[in-house]
């Protein structure tokens, strides 16, 4: 009989220890960093989204907009840059590296601005039923990759929350010490001025 009753209360104890750590936080840290992680990969598919949509975009006008060479070659370079520098779940703690991926995917909303400008000249292009669904498909893209911007962004801020908040500081620095707050987006210099695409 007691040794009945000494197995349950050792089955009550680890119940009891599970429950107290599941309500303590100790899982919301893996949690939230494993939100970012897979918010991050929503980034990265959207860039890679507009960069798959580019080529098209780029051959379309070609055809139209022969003497804008250095504009069309400024897109192609821009996205070569952009799809060279990869950011794993590994590498979003470090802010330079983020910041180096910022960059060249700035760059290459800058040329695409450009190029977008540079139709105001060609109205058969403008009119053209492939670019217009490219251009509509590249504006849905930019939207898309706000929003997964904006929702990493947040995921982050919680992951980094957790790691400064109580209760679950305590297994930050314990537990999961070796985990780095997550870099998170800044806003490029001159995000605050619209561009100035005319249609």
């Amino acid at each position: 009989m007691s040794k009945t009753f000494g197995k349950v209360r050792i089955i009550l104890a680890v119940i009891g220890l599970g429950l107290t750590l599941s309500g303590c936080g100790y899982n919301t840290i893996p949690t939230l960093q494993e939100t970012a992680k897979a918010r991050w990969s929503d980034v990265q598919n959207q860039y890679q989204r507009r960069a798959d949509l580019i080529p098209n975009l780029v051959a379309t006008v070609q055809g139209y907009a022969a003497q804008e060479k250095s504009v069309l070659t400024a897109v192609v370079e821009a996205r070569a840059k952009a799809t060279q520098i990869k950011l794993d779940a590994s590498d979003l703690t470090d802010p330079a590296k983020m910041k180096a991926f910022q960059d060249v995917q700035n760059q290459l909303t800058g040329v695409l601005g450009r190029l977008l400008a540079v139709t105001e000249n060609y109205p058969d292009l403008k009119s053209n039923a492939n670019f217009m669904a490219l251009q509509s498909q590249l504006e849905g893209t930019e939207n898309r990759i706000a929003v997964a911007r904006r929702d990493y962004i947040d995921a982050v801020r919680a992951y980094n929350t957790a790691l400064r908040t109580f209760p679950t500081v305590i297994w930050a620095k314990t537990v999961f010490s070796g985990e780095q707050p997550m870099a998170e987006f800044a806003a490029s210099e001159g995000a605050s001025t619209p561009p100035q695409v005319k249609f």
